[in-house]
């Protein structure tokens, strides 16, 4: 017996209860760190502030917070009425919504919370119920879950076998454009809780429950022009400019075609109608045209010779499909690296997003990412400026200043080096330790860091001779913006050992895993060679296995591994941490 329930498109949240009271609200963040919201979720509905019954113990209730499609257009026409940038879809307006400094701000946006789940078991254990009876489903947990003041939204239903699973399933894909909430598939679970207790949880999740994602919505929908894109390397991407279409509950006006030969290969022209879905239903895409739609001038678009942004003579390097722009002074590549520098996945300066960068780059207050540094000596004039005021200039001054101790992978990642991606750049910092070291790094040094390949070792070699880059780090440095040490073990359990993981793991993550080997000195490898010192394989090992195995590399077992680690001192619970 199975429990099917709509797989809500918006913002995870957990809400505390203690002796029937509300007293903690946070966001799922990432996994492990997510941001306590408490004031702005006691304005969203559904969130009950009392509880109708009193419990013995503290309750965590977890739930989706969404805004509905028409409170998601409102909020648009209001945006765009006054100047304002617009959000992307609900998922993105209902996450910056809960995140508002000022929670009568989150009161505005009308955001509605759903419960789907308690974290704190009910079936066995001390009673937190006074005396009644626990629930023994999901779907009567559900039910408790109304009776006690959340929002729980009727159109999950109890199923038995597959076959009415895959009826849910198909019958939800037809009608979830009816619905006034955006979801991207169904979630289905074991409903018997003793049963879930028997299949329990690995690292990654449960065993008892999973997504069914939907297929990504199309349309249909004419693509007028093919406009040029720079990049904050320089490459050139030609993006459809397309009559607006809805896709997926959200307005979809451009849509990239990845590169030039891709537009060719999937010929399409401009004046064709074409097909428009959302990647992973985020990303806008043109998956192709429709030729029996095809006008007789539809036109075959030019691939451009010069940066429409700064005119410089466009180049292609051999081997390679994307076309660049060289100048790095290009506006629009200094805008997107200076984007790229503030964003989350690297320093992460709060209250310094895109809007505001235009804004400061028109009035020439910044010219480059180390000027930023230079914006607190600007906040009289900040104050000064239309939708700004002291409270805005000093939450912006000091997401600045916090931002100059961010970890080092973080510092590295926002230099934007070509190939250097998140996990790149924490390896570099693992290795090297602190920006002097890295920034001395040469080929020999960064080819022998396992991942990383010839191609990307030359890359940062290069950015790295580049006379004007070391001068940006100096700059940087010189502004107060230090990253410390990154801390890695030097004498650790895995010591000049390399290791490779694959198959599934059951009582751990392979993230979690390689940060175990990477915080013990070792290296974690994603291709097995004769160097890898051991492989630790679970079940579904293919290729790396057999590839080990034809080396005569050692073969672990995820439970060889676990014994290894408690050998060492090494306990699973810091593994899990």
């Amino acid at each position: 017996e199975y429990y099917a329930e709509l797989k809500f498109d918006g913002l995870s949240l957990s809400l505390t209860y203690e002796e029937g009271l509300l007293q903690v609200a946070t966001t799922r963040g990432d996994g492990e760190v997510g941001e306590v919201v408490t004031p702005n979720a006691r304005t969203v509905r559904g969130i009950p502030l009392r509880l109708r019954e009193s419990l013995a113990g503290p309750i965590e209730v977890r739930g989706e917070v969404v805004m509905l499609k028409e409170v998601f257009r409102e909020l648009n026409e209001s945006r765009a009425s006054r100047g304002e940038q617009v959000y992307a879809n609900p998922r993105n307006a209902a996450a910056g919504s809960l995140r508002q400094l000022d929670s009568r701000i989150t009161a505005q946006r009308k955001l509605n919370f759903y419960a789907y789940s308690a974290a704190t078991p009910f079936a066995g254990g001390e009673s937190h119920l006074q005396g009644r009876q626990h629930p023994t489903t999901q779907s009567g947990t559900l039910d408790y879950l109304r009776e006690l003041g959340f929002a729980v939204r009727p159109e999950g239903s109890v199923l038995t076998g597959a076959e009415e699973l895959i009826a849910f399933m198909a019958d939800w894909a037809d009608r979830r454009a009816s619905l006034p909430f955006a979801i991207d598939g169904i979630v289905v679970k074991v409903n018997r809780l003793d049963e879930q207790e028997r299949l329990g949880s690995t690292a990654r999740g449960p065993r008892w429950a999973i997504a069914y994602k939907f297929a990504a919505e199309q349309a249909f929908t004419r693509l007028n022009r093919v406009v040029v894109q720079v990049g904050r390397t320089g490459a050139i991407t030609p993006v459809a400019d397309l009559e607006p279409v809805v896709v997926g509950g959200v307005t979809v006006t451009r849509a990239t075609l990845h590169n030039y030969e891709d537009l060719r290969r999937k010929d399409v022209r401009e004046g064709d109608t074409v097909i428009v879905q959302r990647a992973g239903d985020v990303i806008p895409e043109v998956v192709g045209p429709v030729l029996d739609k095809r006008p007789p001038e539809a036109r075959v678009p030019d691939e451009p010779t010069e940066c429409p942004e700064c005119g410089s003579e466009l180049v292609r390097r051999d081997g390679e499909v994307a076309i660049k722009c060289p100048n790095q002074a290009c506006p629009a590549q200094v805008a997107a690296k200076l984007r790229h520098w503030v964003s989350r996945g690297a320093m992460d300066i709060e209250k310094l997003g895109e809007k505001q960068i235009d804004r400061f780059l028109e009035l020439g207050w910044i010219t480059d990412v180390p000027s930023i540094y230079d914006l607190p000596r600007r906040r009289s004039d900040m104050v000064e400026l239309d939708r700004m005021g002291e409270a805005s200039a000093d939450n912006l001054i000091r997401g600045i200043e916090a931002s100059k101790t961010r970890p080092l992978d973080k510092f590295i990642f926002g230099l934007g080096i070509r190939f250097v991606g998140e996990r790149t750049a924490r390896d570099l910092a693992r290795v090297f330790g602190s920006i002097e070291q890295f920034r001395r790094a040469d080929y020999q040094r960064l080819f022998s860091i396992h991942d990383i390949g010839p191609r990307t070792a030359s890359e940062i070699e290069a950015w790295l001779e580049d006379e004007a880059n070391q001068n940006l780090i100096d700059r940087l440095l010189e502004r107060g913006v230090n990253p410390p040490p990154f801390s890695v073990a030097s004498r650790g359990h895995f010591e000049g050992q390399t290791v490779v993981f694959t198959g599934k793991l059951e009582r751990f993550s392979r993230e979690e895993a390689e940060e175990v080997v990477l915080r013990e000195g070792g290296k974690a490898a994603g291709s097995v060679s004769a160097k890898t010192s051991f492989v630790v394989a679970g079940p579904g090992a293919g290729s790396k296995l057999a590839k080990a195995e034809e080396l005569g590399v050692p073969v672990l077992s995820e439970e060889d591994f676990l014994r290894q680690l408690e050998q060492a001192g090494i306990s699973f619970g810091e593994l899990s941490a």
